[in-house]
């Protein structure tokens, strides 16, 4: 399970995210990630553990912790789909996958009160019983 941790001390090594996640169960990889124009901190980093149990009890343990006088943030990090809007990798809109709307049977897109599609109405798939 990749983690994110945030709030990190500009001063906060690999080493010591390393050891903080170790205490709590095995640790395949870990990373602070730096600013390639200073050589800095960012001040978060990640780090990746195989088994979720453990993943769970070092985010429990962990989050709000006070280190280097700094109190951390750790939560599980969400997946970022390349292309996806609010990206780095976003595509330009000439070259964003456009999905159809979906319509009724008369034609019209159906949506819902908030402007969000719905998806095409399921037919009936049992019959009426004669009178």
């Amino acid at each position: 399970m990749k983690i994110l941790v945030r709030n990190l001390a500009r001063e906060t090594t690999q080493a010591e995210l390393l050891a903080l996640f170790q205490a709590h169960g095995r640790v395949q990889s870990c990373a602070v990630v730096m600013d390639s124009v200073t050589g800095g901190s960012k001040g978060f980093g990640f780090a990746n553990m195989p088994v979720p149990y453990e993943a769970k009890a070092a985010i429990r343990a962990l989050n709000n912790l006070e280190v280097r006088g700094s109190r951390i943030r750790v939560k599980k990090a969400q997946d970022v789909v390349v292309g996806a809007p609010g990206t780095e990798g976003e595509l330009p809109a000439e070259q964003a996958p456009v999905e159809a709307p979906a319509a009724d049977a008369a034609g019209r897109a159906r949506t819902k009160k908030n402007g969000t599609p719905l998806g095409f109405k399921k037919p009936r798939t049992f019959k009426k019983k004669p009178d």
